[in-house]
């Protein structure tokens, strides 16, 4: 028999996504959702990505509001990349720890330390450490970015020292300076964890994201982004997957594969921040038109610029579609 309980609950997320298009519909608002959001987020989507594919669905959209269903740095970018649009952010509680683990005071410092270096900052970053940076870069474009630096031997990667170790192992001919950042979500799995699924699923391939410990990746059959996983899972021979990011990727994964199998090595995989955003609160955001987000002032000049240069290292036409023109 059927727990009545969920088929409450069915009904009631049914019902608030019907209000939260009528009224998407009523403010010109479009939503964008991170592969990492809850799944019933992820079927409200208008576009769903990773940070790349978001900033550059930010750039492109034709509406008057951005309902950002993801963290706050997220929002942040695509307020800068939209100065002109209303940026909302339904939980402004919605973090990221590995943003908040870089301060404007620290960069500075090690600036002073490398002064030939140049900075490169991953989009998970507050608008004000991008605007002490030269260039942004995503997971999916980490080691593009740091190759076109031509003019520098050296770089200070931050915030993230398993993407900047990843970057270091693809671009040997520079010297990647490690700030000692981390996902704490991505660092809770180990290669032990990983092997015992794979044990689980000997004829599953493990796609890990670069933000894993290096144990992990070093078994890892395949590294991407979570827009590379999509990529790459639509096209392999394979027919199952060990998929090591956040748990969250499963559901577009399976829905984008059904013919294909997609394992979690644990449910330690799992981002709290990224999981605060409800139904509720993105139907709160558009009939309250809270939280906005918005850049201003120097620090939104230049983030601009370090954004602007990533988009068109990455091929994103630049200019007046960045401003939302």
């Amino acid at each position: 028999m059927n727990d009545p309980r969920k088929l409450d609950d069915v009904k009631y997320k049914e019902n608030l996504k019907k209000k939260i298009l009528k009224l998407k519909k009523e403010k010109d608002a479009v939503i964008i959702v991170h592969n990492y959001q809850r799944d019933e987020i992820q079927d409200i989507a208008d576009i769903s990505g990773d940070s790349l594919a978001l900033s550059q669905a930010a750039v492109r959209a034709d509406a008057k509001v951005i309902v950002f269903c993801g963290v706050h740095f997220m929002a942040e970018s695509a307020s800068i990349l939209n100065p002109d649009k209303i940026v909302l952010l339904p939980v402004k509680e919605a973090g990221c720890p590995m943003a908040d683990m870089v301060s404007v005071e620290g960069l500075r410092q090690k600036k002073k330390e490398h002064p030939e270096a140049a900075v490169v900052c991953y989009v998970n970053t507050t608008a004000a450490i991008k605007a002490e940076s030269d260039i942004c870069c995503t997971s999916s474009n980490a080691v593009q970015i740091v190759k076109s630096l031509k003019d520098y031997k050296e770089v200070i990667f931050i915030p993230d020292k398993n993407l900047g170790r990843y970057v270091q192992q693809n671009v040997p001919d520079k010297k990647i300076i490690l700030w000692e950042g981390f996902c704490p979500t991505h660092v809770r799995v180990s290669n032990d964890i990983v092997l015992e699924a794979k044990k689980l699923h000997p004829e599953a391939e493990i796609l890990s994201h670069p933000e894993c410990n290096p144990d992990v990746l070093s078994i890892s059959d395949g590294i991407f982004s979570t827009g590379g996983m999509f990529k790459y899972v639509k096209t392999a021979k394979a027919k199952s997957f060990i998929i090591v990011t956040e748990l969250g990727m499963l559901y577009g994964l399976k829905k984008a594969n059904p013919g294909k199998n997609f394992y979690i090595p644990t449910d330690r995989l799992i981002c709290p921040t990224m999981k605060l955003t409800t139904l509720g609160w993105v139907l709160y955001s558009l009939e309250s038109m809270e939280h906005e987000v918005k850049i201003t002032g120097e620090i939104k000049e230049k983030a601009y610029k370090v954004l602007e240069r990533m988009l068109k290292v990455s091929g994103e036409k630049s200019g007046a579609a960045i401003s939302g023109v």
